[in-house]
């Protein structure tokens, strides 16, 4: 299987604003219109990504989650008088592996295999053993003498970032997380459940006897590889998180307390770690997993992510259309209590949110997951422009296969408070699922198994319902597409995660295609938002078909021409913001307003570029800029202010919103993370290390 060819035959993820980018930036003041609402003063919004130091041969195997982890922020600094000043900043992570490719000008590729070389089925057994090899031996030759920098981790903490416990922390699945100093984005140190390098120990060295993520053992560096979402309670402020592995047991599962963040009359809760997930069928691409207030649901989907799989003639991740995907649902402290639930075979790389359905008595009934559901893992392919290989055993495929937010014309035929606005008590819809699930919408057998033929490609919101009612036969009572639109990168007011959320803001398109220029690049021009209360309601009221049936089932198009000619309904359960023509957005992050009169009055937040300052090849100038954009989350219409950036910040992953009060919260910091000097090869031992790395280039 050749990779896809774009125009040129360049790499639609290394081409115009998914480029890379290699220019830093300390904290720098930028210019902005509009008003900049006075929730944002003195906080900052940051934004991760992968952004590969070492990429001299653009024609190499290139991945859009390759590379090393850049964030990208916006300060927005309160003034000595009251006025705003947005500074913006850009550093890189300074992980183990991005130190010693800079410590080492010789290395001309990334020292990790791209993942396009992973799950390439072209890629031949020798071609993939001498990528993993390759990196095998640059990581020993780091630990040798005369070497700057050592290789601990492998990991290039550049999808997420998150706030736990007076610690702003980087993500990624190949490692643990990195602890982030705010507001200047330097490096601060690998964190372990326990501390981060470089922060200050709140107790002697000496005294610090708890094992960290991991633990002893010879596997126990595995254990340390974590979710590159992890899941932090907005009440109890504990941070859930998993360890995905080569070996049995395959999960593990920890729980960090907030000792920090607490109230100051609290529980202390206590610490749970590398606890096993019993069940879990094999290795897996396991990147997100839904938490609520009282269970927690791991994903075990038919997307593998094993080397043993190269034993077998396959690529390292692979995807088996005909194999299950496996819902395991727990007591959020007790994983040995799993109730694993099954359906056909999909992919989901993102939840929403997730809630319990309680009755009078506060016992559980079921668990409630949303989530981003892919018919197939075409986005692992086509994000490092390659073909899908999933369907090649079929003889029938999909008539139209599609890329990442790729729309689609769906056949209609086939208790705390927040200002006094309830974390969960008004979800009618969910109640009155819960007083009649067997009156309602239809349960779904066990053996009821869709096939990957009776779906097209897509990439919906969709509903789960885990009734615990019956432990003896686990069985999903409900699932169905919310809407038709495509939808990803979702978020939630963070006050109402882990509870009955009414609105789901994410990521969307306005057009069956991404633009020819850059081939399969997922291109996202309209954002979205879903009320799920009315949506649930109307499928009380209309059951959808179980697995392929969709509640709203109007493609988007029809909805922004509702919306553009002022026709759309008041109480229409989806509002959508389309972006001006020739600009495009980044994954939006929901800063609530203060005083807030209901859960939707807020802002997102999010990174916007205009395509019109590409040059004639579709390339990005080097004074090509990026802005911030503040849109008015009610009513998804006003974007209030605008904030233009000194440099471009290409279309990249997750982002997180940090308030003053987190910014002044942090932990003392001790010292933080620097670039080395270049690598010294004088002597005879320092020509041999030169020609091992030349050798490895």
């Amino acid at each position: 299987m050749r990779p896809l060819k774009g125009r040129d035959d360049r790499h639609p993820y290394l081409s115009g604003n998914y480029a890379p980018i290699i220019q830093t930036r300390p904290l720098t003041p930028c210019t902005y219109t509009g008003t900049i609402p006075r929730e944002l003063v003195g906080g900052q919004y940051v934004r991760n990504g992968a952004n590969p130091v070492s990429n001299e041969d653009l024609g190499r195997d290139a991945h859009w989650f390759d590379g090393d982890g850049m964030l990208s922020g916006v300060l927005f600094k309160r003034g000595s008088t009251g006025e705003v000043e947005p500074e913006f900043v850009a550093q890189y992570i300074l992980t183990d592996v991005f130190l010693a490719t800079t410590t080492n000008p010789s290395l001309r590729h990334p020292i990790l295999p791209s993942i396009a070389t992973l799950v390439n089925p072209a890629s031949s057994l020798i071609r993939i053993i001498s990528r993993i090899t390759r990196t095998i031996f640059l990581v020993v030759l780091s630990f040798l003498p005369g070497s700057r920098q050592a290789i601990k981790k492998i990991s290039v903490a550049n999808t997420a970032i998150y706030y736990h416990d007076g610690r702003a922390l980087a993500t990624c699945e190949s490692g643990p997380p990195m602890r982030i100093a705010l507001p200047s984005l330097d490096t601060v140190g690998w964190f372990d459940g326990n501390e981060a390098d470089g922060e200050a120990l709140e107790k002697p060295e000496d005294e610090k006897k708890e094992a960290g993520f991991g633990g002893d053992g010879l596997l126990g560096f595995m254990k340390e590889w974590t979710t590159g979402h992890p899941k932090v309670d907005p009440v109890t402020k504990e941070m859930l998180l998993y360890h995905c592995t080569f070996a049995p047991p395959y999960v593990h599962y920890s729980i960090i307390p907030a000792n920090q963040d607490r109230q100051p009359k609290g529980p202390t809760v206590p610490k749970l770690l590398n606890q096993p997930v019993r069940g879990v069928s094999g290795g897996k691409m396991m990147h997100d997993f839904g938490v609520s207030k009282k269970h927690t649901v791991i994903l075990d989907l038919p997307l593998t992510l094993d080397p043993l799989n190269l034993l077998k003639n396959r690529p390292t991740l692979s995807y088996d259309p005909s194999a299950p995907s496996r819902f395991g649902v727990f007591p959020r402290r007790n994983p040995s209590q799993v109730q694993w639930f099954e359906t056909s075979a999909c992919c989901i790389f993102h939840t929403a949110n997730a809630w319990d359905s309680e009755g009078k008595d506060e016992n559980v009934s079921a668990v409630n997951l949303l989530a981003c559901r892919l018919t197939s893992a075409t986005v692992v392919y086509t994000a490092g422009n390659l073909g899908n290989p999933s369907l090649a055993d079929y003889s029938i495929v999909p008539k139209k296969p599609i890329s990442f937010f790729d729309s689609y014309e769906f056949d209609q035929t086939d208790k705390p408070t927040l200002n006094g606005i309830s974390r969960g008590s008004a979800f009618d819809a969910a109640s009155d699922l819960e007083s009649k699930p067997e009156d309602s919408l239809p349960l779904i057998e066990s053996a009821y198994i869709v096939s990957p033929l009776d779906e097209e490609e897509q990439c919906q919101l969709y509903y789960y319902r885990f009734p615990l009612t019956t432990p003896d036969k686990p069985t999903i009572s409900h699932q169905f597409a919310l809407s038709a639109i495509p939808l990803e990168f979702p978020a939630v007011n963070p006050f109402f995660s882990m509870a009955a959320a009414r609105y789901v803001y994410g990521c969307s398109t306005s057009t069956s295609s991404f633009g020819a220029a850059l081939g399969k690049a997922a291109k996202i021009d309209v954002l979205a938002k879903l009320d799920v209360h009315t949506l649930l309601r109307r499928a009380e009221a209309n059951p959808p078909t179980p697995i392929t049936g969709c509640v709203d089932t109007r493609p988007i198009g029809s909805i922004l021409a509702a919306q553009e000619a002022g026709t759309a309904k008041s109480d229409d359960p989806i509002r959508c913001f389309h972006m001006p023509v020739g600009w495009f957005a980044q994954e939006a992050r929901f800063v609530p307003r203060a005083e807030a009169k209901s859960e939707d009055d807020g802002y997102l937040l999010f990174y916007a570029f205009d395509e019109s300052q590409l040059d004639a090849d579709g390339e990005a100038p080097p004074n090509a800029v990026s802005e911030l954009w503040v849109l008015d989350a009610t009513h998804m219409r006003d974007v209030v202010a605008r904030v233009r950036l000194p440099q471009r910040v290409p279309y990249g992953l997750h982002g997180e919103w940090f308030t003053e009060d987190m910014i002044r919260a942090q932990r003392a910091v001790e010292q933080v993370r620097t670039i080395g000097e270049k690598e010294d090869f004088e002597g005879g031992w320092g020509r041999v290390r030169k020609l091992a790395y030349k050798a490895l280039a």
